[in-house]
């Protein structure tokens, strides 16, 4: 018998660590362009968009592919997920965030250190948010309400990208449907705080910097302590959205499934088939 537990588990670092691994990476990669010739903003949204994308088609069969402990604490609110489970899953998508941060550092090691020789605020930015990225006049109040409304956003829109009586897409588009999401997401809401979104997203990064030399990782470029503000407002975030799509769309939903009325198989079509009483009332409604 395979271990399902263990395998969501799996799912969830894994699936996460491809997410990072684009995101975390085309950060880098922007950064330390020093002539700005290998992206901008629009690469950067478009990347983690795609690193998402490709996150949820790894872990979705298995774990359902939260990727973000924002996502999985409103499952659990007001879709049913188990409780239980909600810590092992943040720990797991943490961990793959870390794991996918560290893979970055090393490989981007040479370059950092030549931008940035002793590790601070100037290339904090890759592995984790700041108000105003860094360098715009954006206060910490500002910046905690800008991650709510985005991780509302996000909430709000997968819910109904995966709520099966709200007409969703096929489930192989699903994961594309939601990358767009993040990608428009990073272009309307990037410039407060760096749209984190995700827990599991800023911290396991966060961590692997500190790890790694950053001593500022605990702080914004005003010596703020921020490292709690990308975990609390998400998740807050993640609330409000999961509880507004849940009663103001998913309660006025119909709960029977829609009648079909174009691929009813009948005598016309299939002369081995009964039409039957069913398939009768689809040809009235086809020639109505």
């Amino acid at each position: 018998m395979k271990n399902s537990y263990l395998g969501e588990l799996s799912a969830e670092f894994l699936g996460t660590m491809i997410l990072i691994l684009f995101g975390v990476g085309v950060v880098a990669q922007v950064v330390t362009a020093a002539d700005g010739g290998l992206g901008d903003h629009d690469s950067i949204a478009w990347a983690w968009g795609i690193g998402v994308t490709l996150g949820v088609y790894v872990a979705a069969r298995i774990s359902g592919a939260h990727l973000n402990p924002a996502v999985t604490i409103a499952l659990a609110a007001f879709k049913g997920f188990s409780w239980r489970k909600v810590l092992p899953y943040s720990l797991a998508q943490t961990a793959g965030a870390f794991v996918a941060a560290l893979i970055v550092r090393f490989v981007y090691s040479d370059l950092i250190t030549a931008l940035d020789p002793e590790l601070t605020i100037a290339s904090q930015g890759i592995f984790s948010t700041l108000p105003g990225n860094g360098s715009a006049p954006v206060s910490i109040t500002t910046a905690f309400f800008d991650q709510v409304v985005g991780t509302a956003i996000l909430v709000f829109v997968i819910f109904a990208l995966t709520t099966a009586s709200n007409n969703p897409p096929l489930a192989n588009i699903g994961p594309v449907v939601v990358g767009l999401l993040v990608v428009g997401i990073g272009m309307a809401w990037g410039a407060n705080a760096g749209y984190a979104i995700n827990p599991a997203r800023d911290f396991g990064p966060r961590l692997l910097s500190y790890i790694t030399g950053y001593e500022t990782a605990w702080v914004d470029q005003n010596g703020t302590p921020y490292w709690w503000l990308p975990i609390v407002a998400p998740i807050i975030g993640g609330l409000i959205g999961g509880a507004l799509f849940k009663f103001a769309i998913e309660a006025f939903l119909p709960t029977a499934p829609e009648q079909v009325t174009v691929s009813e198989p009948n005598a016309a079509t299939d002369p081995n088939n009964d039409p039957g009483p069913r398939a009768a009332a689809t040809d009235r409604s086809q020639n109505a």
